[in-house]
């Protein structure tokens, strides 16, 4: 019988294909969803290729899942007309849809695991402030770096911009964006750090055996 720690790449593979496949149907925009979901399947094509030489801990796994479901869900819907946070602006009294937002939060949560994961796995850093320090500097440059790309897909291309950039409006959404990146890659290590060190702890101890 097989062991969960066999079926689950097959179950996280199933998964993306899935959405993957769904979001590719009928999306609101194709270039926004190409866009938009390019990251995931980079992302999947740099795991396959590193899996057996240097995987990773199933926490960052499933984050990076995550991650790429809410990057294939944005790039169907587009991040300005999703349903449930379109919905949800009545009862919480949004004045836009957020759905961006969650984006962003999970753009600084699941690289700071990523980072943090690799910062200790190949021993870049000593002292624990010092990883904190360099995981949230990390986040905040890679969130910067994705602020100066949505400017120039929307130089390039005026139709496809307001869709991929998403910002309906809001003068302040580049520093939004930023900030809601820098509170997730916070929450991460608030919340995750320990879990994180528990199963790097397993991972090391299943190398050496």
């Amino acid at each position: 019988m097989n062991s969960p720690s066999v079926l689950y790449p097959f179950l996280w593979l199933a998964v993306f294909l899935g959405v993957l496949a769904w979001s590719g149907i009928a999306p609101a925009d194709t270039y926004t969803w190409v866009l938009e979901v390019s990251p995931a399947v980079i992302g999947l094509a740099v795991m396959a290729a590193t899996y057996r030489r240097f995987p990773l801990t199933p926490l960052v796994y499933l984050l990076i899942l995550i991650h790429s479901i809410i990057l294939m869900v944005g790039g169907h819907y587009t991040y300005a007309e999703n349903p449930l946070f379109e919905w949800l602006q009545g009862p919480m009294g949004w004045e836009r849809n957020n759905y961006d937002k969650l984006g962003h939060i999970a753009q600084g949560l699941i690289p700071a695991m990523i980072a943090r994961e690799l910062l200790l796995r190949l021993q870049v850093v000593h002292g624990r402030g010092w990883l904190v320090f360099v995981v949230i500097c990390f986040c905040l440059a890679l969130s910067a770096f994705y602020e100066l790309i949505e400017w120039w897909v929307a130089l390039r291309s005026e139709e496809a911009a307001e869709a991929f950039l998403g910002t309906q409006g809001y003068v302040w959404d580049t520093q939004s964006d930023m900030a809601w990146a820098l509170w997730g890659a916070i929450a991460a290590l608030l919340l995750l750090s320990r879990l994180h060190d528990r199963q790097l702890e397993q991972l090391a101890g299943r190398q050496v055996n």
